[in-house]
């Protein structure tokens, strides 16, 4: 009997360990930044999440080794993307430097902004980008992503 409870309260530990362990791992990840009225929301996704007819539609590689980096920004308690301008670049951990070049993505009312990117498998990249918002202030934001393929 003892031996049983031991087992159940290891197992019970674990487990806790566990949870704890993936909800501070989810509480890491930002996905947007808010700079007064504005927020800014910003991933990073594999090109294989585009769909074939919208890869064509606005010239978008599909590759194994692509991922796009998204940005948009809405005025806080709106869904609709608006006009930004936004320039950025991903770093790795040597420091090397690459540009990201975004072009505009125009759906119905959505605007959003997209950056392909190449890298390597399991590569940590630090992505700095720089947001003009519409009322003309410059918001930066700084978050670091794991690449897997």
């Amino acid at each position: 009997m003892k031996t049983l409870i031991h087992k159940t309260f290891f197992l019970a530990c674990a487990f806790m360990l566990a949870f704890s362990a993936n909800a501070q791992q989810a509480k890491e990840i930002d996905t947007h930044k808010d700079f007064g009225d504005y927020r800014v929301i910003f991933s990073v996704f594999n090109s294989d999440f585009l769909t074939p007819e919208i890869a064509s539609n606005y010239n978008l590689v599909r590759a194994k080794d692509r991922v796009y980096v998204n940005v948009a920004v809405v005025k806080k308690g709106e869904a609709k993307g608006l006009p930004a301008k936004i320039s950025g670049q991903a770093s790795n951990l040597m420091q090397q430097r690459r540009p990201l070049e975004f072009i505009e993505v125009r759906e119905k009312d959505a605007v959003y902004y997209l950056a392909p990117l190449r890298y390597n498998d399991e590569e940590t990249l630090t992505f700095r980008i720089e947001v003009e918002l519409p009322n003309g202030e410059v918001a930066q934001v700084d978050f670091r992503r794991k690449l897997d393929k």
